[in-house]
């Protein structure tokens, strides 16, 4: 009876590894508030060493966030705290940064021009169709809301 369809999962559920999921969550929460303290850490550093303003001071702190990731991309060392930290690592910024520098990395032996620009954005290319549309939506609404009050 183990070809059984309607028992399937039953008897495939015995030989399924438990899923930590507490322990997933608590990791990618922790890993992805380090990140986040990393980006204060940055930010308070333009505020301080260079009098930026705290708007001013985003701009280079997604510069430097962003450099950091694709540095860490490139020597593997955003792979390994990814493999333990999970979706803690996807924050907005440096996810994108990893996205766009793996997909370089891993086409980098097509040449230049058709594997690392054809390329770069494959990843990440629904991620930035989205923000765009969405933004370009939302901007038509916010429009239309206040002219109508």
């Amino acid at each position: 009876m183990l070809n059984d369809p309607k028992n399937y999962k039953e008897n495939v559920k015995a030989y399924q590894p438990k899923i930590p999921y507490f322990m997933n969550c608590l990791k990618a929460f922790l890993v992805g508030g380090i990140i986040c303290i990393i980006g204060q850490g940055i930010q308070t550093f333009y505020m301080h060493f260079f009098h930026f303003s705290k708007q001013t001071a985003g701009n280079p702190t997604v510069a430097t966030l962003i450099l950091i990731a694709a540095l860490m991309t490139g020597f593997g060392v955003y792979d390994k705290i990814a493999k333990f930290a999970g979706a803690g690592t996807i924050v907005p910024v440096t996810g994108f940064a990893n996205s766009i520098t793996s997909s370089a990395l891993e086409h980098k032996s097509e040449g230049v021009v058709l594997g690392i620009a054809t390329n770069l954005f494959q990843l990440a290319g629904e991620v930035i169709v989205f923000g765009v549309v969405s933004a370009a939506v939302l901007g038509v609404l916010r429009l239309f809301i206040e002219h109508a009050f």
